[in-house]
């Protein structure tokens, strides 16, 4: 078989993405969990009175939020509707950290949960850390054009 007649049996048989709908089904649902981390921080704000403390919070209750979601087993029913409106904020990060502990849970703590709870998050972090690093580097230079004009 060739590599075209592959290619063009595979596009046939392989399910047609509907990028105009999981674009606005991600940007409804991530709206909808950034603007209630918003209502949340501004309760805590007023309540504490500390805007860092209440962002710390926020953040952390997500997190919580995520990790129960994925423990009862709805945070992907969910995220197939939502797409990566649930993947890109915090709470995206809390289930793929969740969810590999909840599969390596059978091989153990130290050997399972511990050796492979970040398999999955791992990349999330380092180029995290990376763009963050581009970014900075980015920024810098730019201030430094604008100080220098």
């Amino acid at each position: 078989m060739e590599a075209n007649e592959k290619k063009r049996l595979i596009k046939k048989h392989s399910p047609h993405t509907r990028v105009l709908k999981n674009a606005v089904m991600s940007f409804i649902f991530g709206s909808i969990i950034c603007g209630s981390g918003q209502i949340i921080f501004r309760l805590l704000q007023s309540y504490i009175g500390d805007a860092r403390a209440s962002a710390t919070l926020v953040t952390l209750i997500f997190i919580f939020i995520g990790s129960a979601l994925t423990g009862f087993g709805v945070f992907d029913r969910i995220a197939r509707h939502a797409g990566a409106g649930t993947l890109v904020p915090v709470t995206g990060f809390s289930n793929a950290v969740t969810s590999e502990a909840m599969d390596s849970e059978s091989e153990g703590t130290v050997l399972g949960v511990g050796s492979k709870i970040f398999t999955v998050a791992g990349p999330v972090i380092l180029f995290g850390v990376a763009s963050g690093v581009v970014y900075g580097i980015i920024f810098f230079a730019a201030r430094l054009i604008a100080q220098m004009l």
